[in-house]
């Protein structure tokens, strides 16, 4: 388990979900010193933890067991592809429905070193 890397994705989503240390403690019924020190990597928590700041940080547990490497992390699914496929939906729907997904993405990645996830790694969807 990276230590590290996991403390520093926990406070990354607790901040960027605006929420505080004493919030997030309080809902994962953790005292504040416990989990200021799983942010700072010091501590390894255990996996009913991780549930539990999960549960605080209103993220999926597996999320963090991913990150924690009690799992493996699953490859993305076509999104788009699902959506268009999908015959109960009218084209306009799928079109809400793939713009929507997109804009999220988008938010998702935020700002960072290689900016949008529209790099070569990453290119961006086929227009639909």
């Amino acid at each position: 388990m990276k230590i590290r890397e996991l403390g520093e994705y926990i406070r990354s989503q607790r901040k960027g979900a605006s929420l505080s240390l004493k919030s997030v403690s309080a809902v994962a019924g953790v005292s504040i010193p416990y989990l200021s020190q799983i942010e700072r990597g010091l501590r390894k928590p255990s996996a009913e933890i991780l549930q539990a700041i999960a549960k605080g940080l209103r993220i999926s547990a597996e999320t963090l067991y991913v990150q924690a490497g009690f799992l493996e992390d699953r490859p993305v699914t076509d999104v788009v592809g699902a959506v268009m496929s999908d015959p109960a939906l009218t084209e306009r729907h799928k079109q809400a429905l793939v713009e929507i997904y997109r804009a999220l993405r988008e938010e998702a990645a935020g700002p960072g070193p290689g900016g949008p996830q529209t790099s070569k790694k990453n290119p961006p969807e086929k227009e639909v």
